[in-house]
């Protein structure tokens, strides 16, 4: 027991000697340091040289640690994440940027890791919205067209309209072409009242036909209701969808305590003798009052 308290002892009195020396082995090393700083201080006034200094390098600031710990789990978050989210995040790439990608593209990209998720690779393959060529992923349009003039010929192809929703991801500024178009008037760009859509018909100046006397006389004969809401009754029993919902308009227009009924035009009031003359100079406005004179 004696001799292993002795070992103990000296084990701990080497060590603390070791520290000893190091203390004053630092104390050396900032004593140097000092003395050299003192050297490089200039001792009296400082002479002007002819030679221009050479501009001072600024030293590249660190990269801190924090920063790219943050964007590790920023990238583990997404790996980790559910297989919906990375699908959606990749065709989101892919919409945006309209190019086709190999996986290693799409993980330096979006950092969605594709050859190491199988789930997400078998997904994106099968996608309605992506095109794979057996190398590449890009997106994929509900209709392949890629500038105004393939719009307008695709849009020729519906005569009975188009809803701009189906248009709307071929290309990025398809809506813009839309409209130009329909200003220069080569088609119609309608809403729909009922399900709030746009609907793009082609206006074709060829489709214009002649109509006969006689069944432009049996459509004048037809007697149309006076009230909306009889009319789009009468288009319900053929198995038409009007465009309008008269009765639900009305509805809304009685909560919100506005008035649907048309209003009744004002009788034009007529000139009587009891009326002030203030034109004496337009003669015209006086003359049911000059004939009811001569009758009475």
């Amino acid at each position: 027991m004696g001799f292993v308290s002795y070992h103990y002892s000296d084990r701990v009195m080497d060590l603390k000697g070791q520290l000893d020396r190091f203390k004053k082995q630092q104390e050396r090393c900032q004593s140097t340091l000092s003395s050299i700083n003192a050297s490089r201080a200039p001792s009296g006034p400082s002479r002007p040289s002819s030679v221009p200094a050479a501009p001072s390098l600024k030293p590249t600031p660190p990269v801190k640690f924090s920063n790219d710990t943050e964007r590790l789990q920023f990238i583990n978050s997404i790996r980790k994440g559910p297989v919906g989210a990375q699908i959606k995040r990749v065709i989101e790439l892919l919409f945006e940027t309209r190019q086709a990608f190999t996986p290693e593209q799409i993980n330096e990209r979006c950092y969605v890791d594709m050859l190491s998720n199988k789930a997400v690779f078998d997904s994106l393959r099968n996608n309605p919205k992506v095109y794979y060529d057996g190398r590449r992923f890009s997106y994929k349009a509900k209709h392949d067209v890629k500038d105004k003039n393939q719009l307008l010929s695709l849009i020729k192809k519906y005569p009975a309209g188009i809803a701009a929703v189906d248009l709307k991801d071929a290309y990025p500024n398809v809506m813009d072409d839309l409209q130009a178009l329909k200003a220069s008037k080569h088609i119609w760009f309608l809403s729909n009242a009922d399900s709030q859509e746009d609907i793009a018909y082609p206006n074709d100046f060829k489709g214009q036909i002649e109509v006969d006397d006689e069944f432009k006389s049996l459509f004048r004969d037809i007697d149309i209701p006076s009230d909306l809401l009889d009319v789009e009754k009468e288009l319900q029993k053929i198995g038409l969808k009007p465009v309008m919902n008269t009765a639900q308009r009305r509805a809304a227009a009685q909560i919100q305590g506005v008035s649907n009924k048309p209003k009744q035009k004002k009788k034009k009031q007529e000139i009587s003798k009891r009326t002030k003359l203030t034109n004496a100079h337009l003669p015209e406005l006086f003359q049911n009052l000059n004939a009811s004179s001569s009758r009475n």
